[in-house]
């Protein structure tokens, strides 16, 4: 068997040079969210297709996107991958790999861990590993996993920028605020393009409530993160929550209408954006028009997988708005199929993914009062479904409104207090805060 070694001097069994190069072009695309790392590690399968990192990093690339399509792919890569001889790195990936192919989400994050303890220099480990520590809404590991690493690593090395990138996500998400902007700002002097410490940066703002400051931020430095990157909705998505907060609405929707929904995409990871922008907007009583019925269209093709919960609550807001009867009770019945399961997502879908979509259907149908009543007890355990404290404020935000509906003053009242102290200069606070107290 042929055997490389990449820039960071890991074995690579299968390859030769040149698709070494193809496999390094691909990881540095990953890391950036840029380019189409897809396409890059597939000539590097073809070049070599028994190259084990090439296969694996193939695998990866379908599992880590969310969406039930690539479990099928990525088992196939696993197969194909298991009759060649691996180092024991390489084995590491394929069990991980096998883990969550299965469903085990928190065991896949366990191979890692202990892959990256011994393997330091394993960037497609790290970043595989961060991405389900978010995916897991474990704040601690997304800091310590690349904080056990850095001692490893030297700035000159090739990479080095991906993990200042993730370690100021893990810090932003950890509550260290000063530290994560200073970590994302090297990783950006270092790699201008890399979108996820970018959008560390622009979490780090979100969560301050740095309205126009995260407006320029975003706009400064646009042509590096909605160029050719594959995360860019996710990043206008941000934007758009720093023009949200300042109350107009008008550069909102002309957003979601250009950047969020007009490329079409069919990806859960875009959906979920969409969903989540129009259902603060429905939250704030603007007027959407026939918007959701566009965003429900493309989420009909998840409603009955039960793959993922988080995904399943943002299906849910499009389907409850669109009013799509059909698409509820198949949500609801894969939810039902989902937590009788043997995978992690049974208990993602229990705790909090099941009474989520109960409470935004709820909502919608007029009954605030049941709304509450299952959404209180998702406060304290909402990060076990996944997603980043931004993403999951969304809970808070349909609690708050839930108890205004219903006539819950006080409670109200309690929950809009606690928004305005941690962000004392958000006028969409303090106007939670005027209604709650009116």
């Amino acid at each position: 068997m042929n055997t490389s070694k990449d820039s960071l001097g890991n074995p690579l069994s299968g390859a030769v040079p040149s698709s070494v190069q193809h496999y390094e072009q691909a990881l540095h695309q990953f890391q950036c969210y840029c380019g189409d790392p897809l396409a890059t590690i597939e000539v590097a399968c073809a070049e070599r297709p028994d190259f084990v990192m090439a296969r694996v990093m193939h695998a990866w690339l379908h599992l880590l996107g969310s969406e039930p399509s690539g479990w099928p792919v990525a088992r196939a890569d696993l197969e194909l991958a298991r009759q060649w001889t691996v180092n024991d790195r390489e084995q590491a990936h394929l069990a991980a790999i096998e883990q969550l192919v299965e469903g085990n989400w928190h065991a896949t994050r366990r191979v890692l861990e202990d892959l990256t303890l011994a393997y330091p220099l394993d960037g497609l480990g790290l970043l595989a590993g961060h991405v389900l520590d978010f995916y897991v809404g474990d704040a601690r590991m997304l800091r310590d996993r690349i904080a056990r690493a850095f001692p490893a690593w030297s700035p000159a090395m090739p990479g080095f920028h991906a993990l200042l990138g993730m370690h100021a996500f893990g810090l932003e998400e950890t509550g260290a605020y000063a530290r994560a902007a200073a970590s994302g700002h090297a990783a950006l002097l270092l790699e201008p393009r890399d979108a996820w410490a970018h959008h560390a940066v622009t979490h780090m703002l979100e969560m301050q409530g740095r309205q126009h400051e995260g407006i320029a931020w975003m706009r400064d430095r646009q042509a590096q993160w909605a160029e050719d990157n594959f995360f860019a909705i996710h990043n206008w998505w941000h934007l758009t929550l720093f023009h949200l907060d300042l109350g107009e609405f008008d550069a909102v929707l002309e957003l979601f209408d250009s950047a969020i929904v007009g490329s079409e995409s069919p990806l859960a990871l875009d959906l979920v954006d969409a969903s989540a922008l129009l259902w603060r907007l429905y939250l704030r009583g603007v007027d959407v028009g026939e918007r959701w019925n566009g965003v429900a269209e493309r989420w009909l093709p998840f409603a009955d997988s039960g793959h993922y919960a988080f995904n399943d609550a943002h299906a849910m807001m499009a389907f409850a708005c669109a009013q799509r009867g059909e698409a509820i009770q198949a949500l609801l019945s894969a939810q039902a199929r989902a937590m009788q399961g043997a995978g992690d997502n049974a208990m993602f879908t229990r705790d909090v993914g099941a009474p989520l979509c109960k409470a935004i259907l709820a909502l919608v149908e007029g009954d605030p009062a049941r709304s509450v009543e299952l959404l209180r007890p998702l406060r304290g355990i909402a990060q076990r479904f996944g997603g980043s404290h931004a993403q999951r404020d969304l809970i808070d935000l349909t609690l708050l409104e839930a108890a205004l509906r219903d006539g819950q003053q006080a409670l109200a009242r309690g929950l809009a207090a606690e928004r305005v102290d941690a962000k004392p200069g958000s006028p969409a606070a303090r106007e939670l805060l005027r209604r709650a107290a009116g």
